[in-house]
């Protein structure tokens, strides 16, 4: 569907004198379009398309219920609404899931800043084994992360 401009140019093109073909290479339209184009008296209109039913319309309400109960996953919903008789596939399960889910916040975070010199997290860990002169010991780790920093 062409806009109202490139209707009008594709007519000025034709008053101009070009051919069909011209004007098609031109303005990279299939010679058909312009023609079509060229010889109405009347800019298109776009037409709206009848609404036709969707093979998930009858279970919306289910689904909708369902995630104000519980938070469930698309995937759980798709195997509950597969046993009612959904003929359906995955994908438009998962996209109305999406679109019908509440959302939910991150709580914010406030961080923990200390000044120079005050404060340092300490943790041990256990590393694995290591052989010392043919004896097996396990071997820690220690490490420290200043609070100011965050060096290690």
């Amino acid at each position: 569907m062409l806009d109202m401009e490139e209707f009008f140019v594709l007519r000025d093109l034709f008053n101009q004198g070009l051919s069909i073909s011209e004007i098609a290479r031109k303005t990279c339209h299939s010679r058909v379009t312009v023609r079509k184009y060229i010889h109405s008296q009347i800019p298109p209109t776009p037409e709206k398309r009848s609404k036709r039913p969707g093979k998930l319309d009858d279970y919306k309400e289910y689904i909708d219920q369902r995630l104000q109960e519980y938070p469930l996953t698309a995937a759980r919903i798709y195997r509950e609404i597969q046993e009612q008789g959904f003929e359906g596939k995955y994908t438009i399960v998962k996209d109305y899931v999406r679109e019908v889910r509440p959302k939910v916040g991150v709580p914010a975070v406030y961080r923990f800043e200390t000044k120079p010199g005050v404060q340092a997290q300490v943790d041990w860990a256990e590393c694995g084994y290591i052989d010392i002169d043919g004896s097996h010991r396990k071997l820690y780790c220690f490490t420290m992360v200043l609070g100011y920093s965050r060096m290690r």
